[in-house]
């Protein structure tokens, strides 16, 4: 490879190379701790709502830089019906899942509808929720508790959303686990030549065979590496294959599907959307049912993990997944970004999270890391985009 070509992959691939800058950076400062295998499933347990509400909040930016401000309260409110359901009610696990994606529904449609039909300004319609959902899971967690929480969920919810797949004690190399990450490479190879190989057939340009067994060398090898870490600590968390099937099932529709490319067209340009065909009002509206619905998945994911629905649940959950597109190379202005870049940031922000927590920063510092990281992300899109131009 020539210089140029060198550097063009470096620009291309920027956050890639500071997420593992920074992880090494931290795996210094923790003297190795970072790299134990019950870091790699902190990271995942820990963050696993970064990755599902990253992926509802990359559909709201690629229509046109929009957000939704009332996801974190939205879990909280959520947290609080779950409690209700299956803690004070008694209901089955089943049930309660089905009740709370309800919920997440029916405001979805009601939010959709005011954004598309009614043309509230989403910073808006969202701030209403932001401002009156914790207050109301708050209301309802004191009224039916006397220490303001609801605890412990049913041990089959919490092994849903926050157990393992073929469990096995720590220490104890867990074969499925590390099986299942050899397929999972093998399918990374597949998957980068067949694509190359589909767009030579049609003419397009596609990577080098040396750039694409790169690619995928570095993949596989990265994914080999968290199974093998994975399968020395008990195996497969389930909140890894939520994650991973939000994050396949969006990659799948933002790259393959038409409706996909109808949010890239909104943001770029939605009144030539429009004119051109594109039903610009069903687009928006997706993209709000579709981030409300995530919410409830993500907070099933929380309060597995905390065991609790507590008031301060998914406190600040909106700021960390915009934090997680917008350093994922996600446009402020809407209209380009990837599930990809999302995954990339959002581990950028779970490896500074972690990092900061086995180094016991003060949380107050960590608040002002995080924002750093989130303004030289915005700044090395804009400058990026004005050498482009």
């Amino acid at each position: 490879m020539d210089k140029k070509t060198i550097l063009a992959a470096f620009k291309k691939n920027a956050m890639l190379v500071v997420t593992i800058l920074v992880y090494l950076f931290f795996l210094i400062l923790t003297q190795g701790g970072i790299f134990s295998p019950s870091s790699f499933t902190e990271l995942i347990n820990q963050n696993a709502y970064v990755y599902i509400l990253g992926a509802g909040m990359l559909m709201c930016m690629l229509t046109g830089g929009n957000i939704d401000l009332s996801c974190g309260a939205f879990v909280c409110l959520l947290g609080a019906f779950g409690g209700v359901f299956m803690i004070v009610q008694g209901m089955g696990t089943g049930v309660s899942i089905l009740l709370l994606l309800l919920i997440g529904i029916v405001y979805g449609v009601i939010l959709g509808y005011l954004v598309a039909y009614v043309h509230i300004p989403p910073w808006i319609a969202t701030l209403a929720g932001y401002l009156a959902f914790r207050g109301w899971g708050t209301a309802i967690l004191s009224a039916n508790s006397k220490t303001g929480s609801l605890a412990p969920f049913p041990v089959d919810f919490q092994r849903i959303f926050y157990g393992r797949v073929f469990p096995s004690e720590k220490g104890v190399f867990n074969w499925p686990c590390f099986l299942f990450g050899l397929l999972a490479a093998c399918l990374i190879i597949f998957l980068v030549f067949a694509t190359r190989r589909n767009r030579l057939a049609k003419g397009y340009e596609a990577d080098s065979v040396k750039s694409a067994a790169l690619k995928s060398g570095l993949g596989s090898a990265a994914i080999i590496l968290v199974m093998t870490k994975l399968s020395m600590d008990g195996g497969i968390p389930t909140t890894l294959l939520w994650v991973a099937g939000v994050v396949l099932i969006y990659s799948f529709i933002t790259s393959k599907t038409t409706i996909g490319r109808h949010f890239y067209v909104v943001g770029g340009n939605m009144e030539a959307a429009r004119l051109s065909g594109v039903n610009t009002r069903r687009i928006m509206f997706m993209a709000y049912l579709n981030m409300a619905v995530l919410t409830a998945i993500a907070t099933m994911t929380v309060i597995a993990r905390s065991q609790s629905a507590y008031a301060d649940v998914g406190k600040n959950f909106e700021m960390d997944a915009i934090s997680a597109c917008v350093v994922g190379g996600v446009s402020a202005s809407g209209g380009a970004g990837t599930v990809l870049g999302m995954v990339i940031g959002a581990t950028l922000i779970g490896i500074i999270n972690l990092g900061m927590s086995l180094i016991s920063l003060d949380a107050n510092y960590q608040r002002v890391v995080k924002g750093f990281v989130l303004l030289a992300a915005v700044v090395f899109d804009i400058l990026s985009k004005k050498r482009q131009k």
